[in-house]
């Protein structure tokens, strides 16, 4: 069940946004940015859409993201589709960026290495316990201290597929490298009825 998950739905958000993750500032940044968007009620490709849009007009750092203008900003997120939000997370995008570089110079390496991460993460403009989920996920890949970090939002894909509720056990069936899309796979199932019923049939349960 776990291969055919990773095979057939292992891209992590960050991948599907073209982030090519990295424990470095700017690919840090973008998934920031991503995990904002993704966080806000609207669908996933949207999101993913827009981050990508983002970063084609140049904004993949919060330096670039500060400078932006506001209409700029409303423009790149309406070219990836998502207007229902967009003037509120154009102005979040800009408070967002200017608090990451003033309080942590625009590096989030040094947000990792303080006292309470996930606190700080909700700090930032659009960023609650969802965004902070959502950023985990993936930065897991990057930040091992994490590892394994199933949210129950994945622990809910476990259940629609029948795996065990536990980030312990589920760790236990893949390697290091494999957690951040097996996290990424198990909230597609969680997300999509579709997605567990084609991963069930394709692993012959």
């Amino acid at each position: 069940m776990v291969r055919e998950l990773l095979k057939r739905h292992g891209t992590t958000y960050a991948q599907d946004a073209g982030i090519t993750l990295r424990d470095t500032p700017m690919p840090l940044y973008q998934l920031l940015v991503l995990s904002m968007l993704l966080s806000a009620r609207i669908r996933a490709d949207i999101a993913v859409a827009s981050a990508r849009a983002l970063t084609d007009a140049g904004m993949k750092s919060p330096r670039r993201m500060a400078d932006a203008t506001w209409q700029q900003r409303v423009d790149a997120l309406g070219v990836g589709g998502y207007r229902r939000y967009d003037e509120r997370t154009s102005t979040m995008l800009g408070d967002g960026a200017e608090l990451v570089l003033e309080r942590w110079g625009g590096d989030l390496r040094r947000l990792r290495g303080s006292d309470d991460p996930e606190g700080a993460l909700r700090e930032v403009p659009g960023i609650g316990p969802m965004g902070v989920s959502i950023f985990l996920r993936e930065a897991q890949a990057v930040w091992p201290e994490y590892q394994p970090y199933l949210d129950s939002k994945a622990l809910q894909g476990a259940r629609k597929l029948g795996l065990p509720e536990s980030a312990g056990k589920l760790a236990d069936m893949v390697k290091k490298e494999e957690l951040a899309p097996l996290a990424a796979g198990l909230v597609r199932a969680a997300l999509s009825s579709k997605v567990a019923e084609e991963v069930r049939q394709a692993a012959g349960a």
